[in-house]
């Protein structure tokens, strides 16, 4: 009997679709115990996790069954792929799922940060009726940095198509004629520092992209441009990006991941609530819809590899 473990939350409904031959072990907080999963991974044939379960090679080398893991999300930076790849273990992340959720998230931030609501808010509650004294900004005219041009930032592109902005992309892997299909002008790294009022970050994290931001790119931004990341949270140095605000290099950022999740209290203290900033807990691709789009998918790739495995 082909046996699958679920490490971490799924929706409910979707669990209902897997295959009723399968035995089914479902432990939403199994990736906080490395220990079960070195001991116990040897039992199953497939796994399906998302972004908290650890399958490094101290793990996976005990997995002498494993042949499928699912990935409910899109991220690949807690799955050893290499090994995976030498050892015949397919890895199905759940791409485009979450899509439409992370490009809502930073049009969201986007509009958050321009207008400052979350701050003025705060004021208005301590009596203040900050009117004038907090200046905002409009979307319309902005320039847009995408960081990666890949199914969000085309989401993203689509979303403030209405706010008449413009839109500059640096991915060393998409050309600038696809790049012009979508009305996009393709520019270097260096020129997204320069010329956007807004950046985005929609990177896997690798050796290339591991502290991508830092204090030498901070300091070549000329417009002061907020920065939203919704991708991992190695690709900013978040000490620089501190030091980056308080020298008003950027005037605002919005962090969805982080260096360290759950983050840890060294980086809360560097934050006030007067700052212009947006935290929110690796929620951009997690919403109701989101989540069962990324179940169904995952689930019904599951079925589909080991109901068509031929050993």
């Amino acid at each position: 009997m082909t046996k699958i473990l679920i490490t971490e939350f799924i929706d409910s409904q979707s669990l209902q679709n897997i295959n009723k031959k399968f035995d089914v072990i479902y432990k939403k907080d199994a990736w906080q115990n490395k220990d079960f999963l070195e001991r116990e991974i040897q039992k199953f044939d497939g796994i399906i996790v998302r972004n908290k379960t650890s399958l490094d090679k101290k793990i996976l080398i005990n997995a002498s069954n494993l042949k499928f893991i699912g990935r409910l999300g899109v991220g690949l930076d807690n799955i050893d792929t290499e090994y995976c790849k030498k050892n015949n273990i397919i890895v199905q992340p759940a791409t485009g799922m979450n899509s439409d959720s992370v490009a809502e998230y930073v049009v969201n931030s986007s509009l958050t940060l321009l207008k400052k609501t979350h701050i003025i808010k705060e004021q208005t509650l301590q009596g203040k009726w900050p009117r004038t004294s907090i200046v905002t900004k409009e979307l319309k005219g902005k320039t847009l940095g995408l960081i990666g041009f890949g199914d969000i930032s085309k989401k993203v592109l689509n979303l403030v198509n209405v706010f008449d902005v413009s839109c500059i992309a640096y991915d060393p892997f998409i050309t600038s004629k696809q790049m012009e299909a979508e009305n996009v002008k393709k520019v270097s790294f260096d020129e997204i520092l320069n010329l956007a009022d807004i950046i985005s970050i929609h990177v896997p994290l690798n050796n290339e992209t591991k502290y991508l931001f830092d204090r030498q790119a901070f300091i070549k931004m000329k417009k002061q441009p907020i920065i939203i990341n919704s991708s991992r949270g190695g690709v900013i140095n978040e000490k620089d990006l501190i030091d980056a605000y308080k020298n008003k290099y950027i005037s605002g950022f919005a962090l969805d991941v982080f260096e360290n999740e759950p983050v840890n209290e060294a980086f809360y203290n560097n934050i006030t609530n007067d700052m212009n900033c947006i935290l929110t807990p690796h929620i951009a691709g997690v919403t109701a819809e989101s989540n069962v789009r990324v179940s169904n998918f995952i689930i019904d790739k599951t079925n589909k590899f080991f109901e068509n495995f031929k050993d």
